[in-house]
């Protein structure tokens, strides 16, 4: 008979999809698909016992017990642990919290601001990329503040803002341009990182990072800040105008007057008399701004 044909091969492995069990009173084994969800019993027959779990993945189901119903072999990869164990040898560096200055001086209070941000792993991207941060340098008395948008591949190296060409056409302009010292004025970026390939700033990078430059602003107290470059005055201007349109006249960042300019980096690639004349105006506005006590 068929159930006779089933019941032997089934018995055998031969069918792997189909299952033996028993109903109360019958004689003969019938088929139970795969498929049938375990926790329900078949129709008219008690409660199904716990299914027992297989040797072996490929292995025959063992015969069940009467009025048993066999549950299937789970399918699927095995379960992972839900965390993989860190190293102790790699510990966590936890992310600077917010800054509260010390009492002491302006130089001691930007002291413990660099060892506050410490060894800062809010953006990953500029953790994998950096050499180290790059705070800031000069007086902390300043009357004025330059403000950039990154540091470069030379300023990376060395640790300090503005080293490379463009920190030397910057001198440059300091001190022939403005008849000031460099070591008179203080000078930071945006981002206190090097970007991967000197890429602009991303938005959650300048959230992460802009207030420790506001806290540096609000340590020294410039009279006046020197927006360099595009990015820069965009950000400390809040406009998307063009530098073009936003140079030559003051704005204002958190109270503090601020006067856009083209970057050194720029006029070095894009020199020309025009150019030059156009910073030297805006660099000479600042210093009759300084000059009014």
């Amino acid at each position: 008979s068929i159930r006779a044909f089933i019941r032997q091969h089934a018995a055998d492995g031969a069918y792997d999809s189909l299952y033996i069990t028993r109903l109360p009173g019958e004689t003969r084994p019938r088929p139970l698909v795969r498929d049938q969800p375990p926790s329900e019993p078949l129709p008219h027959s008690p409660a199904a016992a716990p299914a027992q779990k297989p040797a072996h993945a490929h292995a025959t189901p063992p015969a069940p017990a009467p009025g048993t119903a066999v549950s299937p072999a789970p399918s699927g990869p095995p379960a992972q642990p839900d965390a993989i164990p860190r190293s102790s040898s790699h510990p966590v560096i936890q992310p600077p919290g917010v800054f509260v200055p010390p009492p002491g001086t302006k130089a001691e209070q930007l002291d413990a601001l660099r060892k506050h941000i410490g060894n800062c792993p809010l953006c990953r991207a500029l953790v994998l990329n950096r050499t180290q941060i790059v705070f800031g340098s000069g007086n902390p008395e300043a009357e004025l503040v330059f403000v950039g948008e990154a540091p470069g591949e030379e300023e990376d190296r060395q640790g300090a803002p503005f080293v490379g060409r463009a920190g030397e056409l910057l001198t440059r302009i300091i001190e022939k341009g403005m008849g000031m010292r460099r070591d008179s004025v203080y000078i930071a970026n945006i981002l206190k990182c090097r970007p991967p390939n000197n890429r602009n700033p991303e938005p959650p990078e300048v959230a992460n990072c802009s207030p420790f430059l506001n806290a540096q602003l609000d340590i020294i107290k410039p009279r006046a800040i020197i927006a360099l470059g595009a990015y820069a005055s965009h950000y400390l201007c809040g406009t998307d105008e063009p530098i073009s349109k936003l140079r030559g006249t003051f704005h204002h960042y958190r109270g503090i007057p601020v006067m856009p300019t083209f970057h050194p980096a720029y006029l070095l690639r894009s020199y020309s008399p025009e150019n030059r004349r156009r910073v030297w105006d805006d660099v000479r506005k600042v210093v009759e701004f300084l000059n009014q006590k």
